[in-house]
């Protein structure tokens, strides 16, 4: 993974624009790894659960509330028996992501086939984001289904597989990110999901990027047991790094672990809301280099290694979150942000 090194830029997902072409061109004009942008104000339907939810079974989108459901009712096996025949098919078509809610990611392939680079990120809704949050017509987190959890965590897989091979076609290293910001809840009591079920889940997605060829990541946007990603089989940790680092260090070991396998870490070091305002590029790159001592120290108390300097060859620096929720004039302050301060960190 040393050459992903250097602190290189990339962006989490969302972004409050709504027209795709201008978005589309200032990525790739901008960050080092260009990603294709969900833009949910363009059209609520470009949300992180309705985006990805075309290919499943029993549908059900309230268009007066702008939310998503699974009927659940009756008997559920010949819908499941459709979505089965595709995914046994390798049918990757059949889960791609529709022009009409995922204008961002068909602007920027033309866009990309006429510029110059290597690198490219798509982004998929994690299952347990998914399925913990989108319910059936009793309110109940769908992912309790056993059924549909399968049926969730395959459709991510399929559709992380179609994106790879779009975006292959443009770009020859494609990484691809599970975004799963509700296991900010997960060991609490509204998550009854036991730690192997959620790694489980997690790698069989990890596995479909790895056939394809591609790098995995994983991405939570608050504080959460980061051991359990740790053990996973993804390949780079995406966290809020402004708001959550001291966390990770509390888990030296694992660190170390996914570090030793080949690990890099994408720190979220610039705040993606109107706190963009009240940093500048070079405290956020001494804060993020304070916070490298602080991981040394905090690993060092426990017997593990891990040296400061090591995070200069396995790290990528991003906004802390997706920029969907937040203004475009707010996202645009951080995108010149979030370079310069790459830019500082590959100079020190």
């Amino acid at each position: 993974m040393s050459f992903l090194s250097h602190f290189l830029t990339t962006l989490v997902g969302s972004v409050p624009h709504t027209d795709p072409a201008i978005i589309c061109r200032r990525i790739v004009e901008t960050v080092d790894i260009p990603c294709w942008p969900q833009m949910p104000r363009r059209d609520f339907r470009e949300s992180i659960y309705i985006q990805y939810a075309a290919s499943l079974p029993r549908v059900v989108i309230d268009e007066a509330n702008q939310r998503l459901a699974l009927d659940t009712t009756g008997d559920l096996t010949p819908d499941l028996e459709t979505f089965y025949e595709h995914y046994l098919a390798n049918d990757l078509d059949y889960f791609a992501l529709p022009c009409e809610i995922a204008a961002g990611f068909h602007e920027l392939l033309p866009i990309l086939e006429e510029s110059t680079g290597e690198w490219v990120k798509g982004q998929v809704v994690g299952p347990l984001t998914f399925g913990l949050t989108v319910a059936d017509q009793d309110r109940r987190a769908v992912f309790y289904h056993d059924m549909l959890a399968d049926v969730i965590i395959k459709n991510m897989a399929m559709n992380a597989r179609w994106q790879i091979r779009q975006l292959r076609t443009v770009r020859p290293r494609v990484i691809l990110f599970v975004d799963e910001p509700y296991l900010a809840s997960y060991g609490s009591a509204y998550v009854s999901i036991g730690r192997a079920q959620a790694v489980a889940a997690l790698d069989e997605i990890f596995d479909a990027i790895h056939a394809e060829g591609a790098i995995a990541g994983v991405h939570c946007c608050a504080n959460t047991d980061w051991s359990l990603l740790l053990e996973t089989k993804a390949d780079i940790l995406n966290l809020d790094a402004y708001g959550y680092l001291e966390n990770l260090a509390l888990y030296p070991a694992e660190l170390r672990g996914f570090l030793d396998r080949g690990g890099v870490i994408a720190w979220g070091i610039t705040p993606n809301n109107e706190q963009i305002y009240h940093v500048t590029p070079q405290g956020l790159a001494d804060q993020l280099r304070a916070g490298f001592q602080l991981i040394s120290k905090k690993a060092a108390g426990r017997g593990v290694t891990i040296l400061p300097e090591e995070f200069d060859s396995r790290s990528l620096v991003t906004p802390a979150c997706g920029l969907g929720p937040t203004t475009v004039e707010i996202a645009e302050e951080v995108l010149s942000i979030l370079v310069e301060t790459g830019r500082i960190l590959r100079k020190t």
